[in-house]
């Protein structure tokens, strides 16, 4: 008599295995959780110095603010607290580097440069030690953005008063091998290191119906970089690198490695005025033709924000 159940039984046991496989595959397939870092470039943002205190304009000076293209990151480190010294955070990420050119330099052909409110490195939130870390370090090496330069002079009897728009790219790394790198469309061989403060600018000027297209290179002085680091008296960074450094809003960033969701840092940076230069005429515009020395392509500060 028990037979006529056997059907309902073996159903119902079918049913329960399905659900069984269907949820343990859905679990199987979670998305993984990433700490997920993206770029915003802000010429409105305050403009800082070295040591993380607001800025004025250097007597004698001039500056723009750039229209950002992309940048790219070198080192990226959580730092516990303030007393937390340069590389004893949890370090996320570092660029690869290389010692073909002589002395050891991030490897340019190997960096992802990322435009703004892109995303330009990400890892899961698992691999990271759990805690809270209340500051981030972030070591900067390439710049691409849009300027403009003034042109006063004359061309075959015609007088030229006028602002130009040119693209620079501009390596802020500690020092960086370059085989070759493209500004806007002209691409410039080097194959050798190029210190912090080396520049490639490139334009295309029309005057009277002709273009006069062209390109120069530059050297910031040593030195010369604003590298932000409101720590410097706890935490140093070594001269001569662009390691940033701010910290993360009231709390800190908490990682428990059981998280179910990314968390996207936010890293404002400031561009306010950070494409800077002596002045020879004193009207605010940058002119490369009377021997204006650009001195200073540091970003301005650092702001992050947590979603």
């Amino acid at each position: 008599m028990n037979i006529k159940y056997y059907p309902f039984l073996f159903i119902f046991s079918f049913s329960i295995f399905l659900f069984s496989c269907k949820k343990a595959t859905t679990n199987d397939t979670l998305p993984e959780a990433n700490l997920v870092f993206k770029f915003k470039f802000d010429s409105t943002q305050e403009r800082l110095n070295n040591t993380g205190l607001p800025a004025a304009m250097a007597v004698g000076h001039s500056g723009q603010s750039p229209s950002f293209n992309g940048m790219s990151a070198h080192y990226i480190e959580l730092a516990q607290t303030e007393l937390t010294a340069l590389g004893s955070g949890a370090i996320l990420y570092r660029a690869e580097e290389t010692t073909i050119g002589g002395d050891n330099a991030i490897k340019f052909d190997k960096s992802a440069v990322s435009g703004n409110n892109e995303v330009f490195f990400k890892i899961p939130l698992k691999s990271i030690t759990p805690g809270v870390y209340e500051w981030l370090r972030l070591s900067l090496a390439y710049q691409n953005y849009n300027i403009k330069y003034y042109v006063d002079t004359v061309i075959t009897g015609i007088t030229i008063r006028k602002e130009f728009d040119a693209t620079v790219a501009s390596f802020i790394g500690f020092n960086t091998y370059i085989e070759n790198y493209k500004i806007k469309n002209k691409i410039l061989a080097v194959n050798a290191n190029k210190k912090q403060g080396y520049w490639g600018f490139e334009a295309d000027p029309t005057f009277n119906g002709v273009s006069y297209p062209f390109t120069m290179t530059g050297q910031a002085p040593e030195g010369g970089t604003t590298v932000v680091n409101p720590l410097f008296a706890t935490s140093p960074v070594p001269t001569g690198s662009c390691v940033v450094t701010s910290d993360f809003p009231s709390g800190g960033l908490k990682i428990t490695g059981q998280e179910k969701s990314d968390i996207v840092v936010e890293i404002s940076l400031s561009t306010n005025k950070s494409f800077e230069w002596i002045e020879v005429v004193n009207d605010g515009k940058w002119e490369p033709s009377k021997g204006e020395q650009v001195v200073d392509m540091g970003i301005r500060g650092m702001k992050l924000k947590l979603f």
